[in-house]
């Protein structure tokens, strides 16, 4: 008999792919719940693989169930938005597309707990450890920001293929500022796990969510859910708030952890800094490997991220490299997954033992799997290695939105521990996100500076290639470019390539303005009919040597937006970049 928390996989045919809020193209389903679907995305700005949830409407669902549905995918972004920890899902963007809501999240290589435990037995206690200390720190987090999850259960668990342990579906969490949007007498929750007194009818507190973790810890160590009445949810739930509960078989610390949190009486139920204090002895030396790996689980290595410069640069670089000094670190940034090699070819059909696999997004209801997070190596523009030079076409400036004034902002591009230098300047606009991302293992190691503008229209990025001298030209990197920017059929237009002030003792600096578009795919419209869609986009950029590091400074817009991008951005922010000394 299968746990009462079992993920429901769906069928990963491939459908037609679409283009969403004109960023994120949806590839594949990755599962299907009873609030919708989840798709294996593509986002053609940031130029990553993503998780995109998608409410699905069944025929003829009255109109209020039907806005319950949207209002709860909005509630679990909400959820997650505020919180921002390594032990929590990332949450990218909400967009609308044809009046229904997306959530964008991480995808991330793991299997749920429940799908671990099934397919290789209980955990041990060094496992359960791990396992209880990373989901008690996430629930801390969202605890703090005033959010409860009300789920907690081994299917909400994510153990990622290095080894990190994620909590996921925030779909039914709700924040203390919030209403509840059910009617009287309706659970939320999953009956093998829910807390007594919100079985009961009491309303979910934080509280509940300790029940929860004691039960998970309880599930992993025994290999059976803590209660699970011949897969009866009704008996289930009269035992949970009736019948005894069921005690551990472990005497140690462990054991008495999940006593702990299992109590009854929820004021009597043990803190989570207390459940961490006692699990911390029980934890692994950092880097070690704890977890069984399936052959599906796909070959992702994660780097750290460089944190915000907002300090002077020495603090600024005592803080990175003490960040990168953590195996397991907190790298709940947006992008937490680079290449190590150039990018894979479009996605083809896969076999079903990829469901095996499990995303690191929040499903519907239950948890649903498959899929892998990656991000492009270069996010540079399209470009020939023959140089071709012409006048690039007068276009009307267009502009979606106004641009807010531009600040400084000062930031170091550290490539690795004790890397000196890498410390730069330069004005962006006020209100845009910076992303920031290492890639010490690609063919040309970088760090990678983006800023990125409320709508995602419109980027401006610092590249540093640190130690590209004298091992490397420029024509390597346009090279590396014009590699990447193809390998999935995209298309480019080298517009001019000139010589520009700067220089070190191997070569001149040059300025390009470039032109890409992705490739043309089939999406299925409003009324089932394929059509196809292109993106568009012209980038502006100096390549600028300095000592032995190449910086690139680019600015990429919308091509119909080009002539602003090169008067409003690109002709403002290029003076004002500065490389520290």
């Amino acid at each position: 008999m299968p746990p009462a928390d079992e993920d429901k996989i769906a069928d990963t045919t491939e459908p037609s792919e679409r283009l969403i809020a004109e960023r994120y193209r949806l590839k594949r389903v990755l599962g299907r719940g009873a609030m919708g679907t989840v798709w294996a995305a593509y986002d053609e700005m940031l130029r990553r693989q993503v998780a995109v949830k998608e409410v699905r409407l069944p025929p003829g669902m009255p109109p209020e169930e039907a806005d319950a549905m949207r209002e709860r995918t909005l509630r679990e972004a909400r959820a997650i938005a505020v919180l921002s920890h390594p032990n929590v899902v990332t949450l990218f963007d909400v967009v609308r597309h044809e009046g229904e809501p997306f959530v964008v999240m991480e995808l991330l290589p793991s299997r749920s707990l429940a799908q671990l435990v099934r397919k290789h037995g209980p955990l041990n206690v060094t496992q359960t450890a791990e396992v209880g200390n990373a989901v008690a720190a996430a629930l801390a987090a969202a605890h703090q920001a005033g959010v409860t999850h009300r789920d907690v259960k081994p299917g909400n668990v994510l153990v990622g293929a290095d080894g990190r342990v994620k909590l996921t579906d925030f779909g039914i969490a709700r924040s203390v500022t919030d209403s509840t949007l059910t009617s009287a007498g309706l659970l939320m929750g999953t009956p093998a796990y829910i807390a007594p007194e919100v079985a009961s009818g009491d309303p979910a507190s934080p509280s509940a969510d300790l029940w929860g973790l004691g039960a998970t810890l309880f599930a992993a160590m025994e290999g059976t859910p803590p209660y699970d009445v011949e897969d009866d949810p009704l008996e289930t739930v009269t035992q949970v708030v009736h019948g005894e509960v069921p005690t551990p078989s472990d005497e140690g610390v462990l054991g008495e952890v999940i006593r702990g949190l299992m109590v009854k009486n929820p004021e009597d139920r043990m803190p989570l800094a207390e459940v961490r204090r006692r699990l911390h002895p029980l934890l692994p030396e950092p880097g070690s490997s704890l977890f069984p790996h399936d052959e599906t689980e796909p070959s992702v290595a994660p780097n750290p991220v460089v944190e915000q410069v907002k300090q002077r640069g020495s603090e600024r670089r005592r803080a990175v490299e003490a960040s990168m000094a953590k195996e397991l670190a907190a790298d709940p940034g947006p992008l937490p997954f680079m290449l190590s090699s150039p990018p894979p070819p479009p996605p083809r059909r896969r076999s079903t033992r990829l469901l095996t696999v499990a995303c690191a997004v929040v499903l519907f209801v239950v948890s649903a799997g498959g899929g892998f997070a990656l991000a492009r190596t270069v996010a540079g523009q399209d470009v020939v290695p023959d140089f071709r030079t012409q006048e690039p076409p007068k276009t009307t400036p267009v502009q979606s939105a106004p641009l807010a004034p531009l600040e400084q902002r000062n930031d170091v591009a550290l490539l690795a521990k004790g890397d000196p230098g890498g410390a730069f300047s330069l004005n962006v606009p006020k209100n845009w996100t910076d992303f920031q991302e290492q890639r010490p293992s690609s063919p040309m190691p970088s760090t990678l500076i983006r800023f990125i503008s409320p709508d995602g229209h419109n980027e401006v990025a610092v590249e540093r290639f640190a130690g590209f001298y004298p091992h490397n030209k420029i024509s390597r990197y346009l090279d590396q470019l014009n590699s990447i920017a193809t390998s999935d059929g995209g298309d480019f237009n080298l517009l001019t390539q000139n010589p520009a002030a700067g220089q070190n003792s191997y070569e001149s600096a040059r300025d390009l303005i470039y032109r890409t578009s992705s490739p043309k795919s089939g999406k299925a419209n409003s009324r089932g009919r394929a059509a196809a869609t292109e993106v568009h986009r012209t980038t502006y950029a100096l390549l600028l040597p300095n000592g032995k590091d190449l910086w690139v400074l680019r600015v990429t817009v919308p091509t119909d937006s080009e002539e602003w991008g090169k008067i409003d951005l690109y002709d403002r922010i290029l003076p004002t970049f500065a490389i520290a000394s």
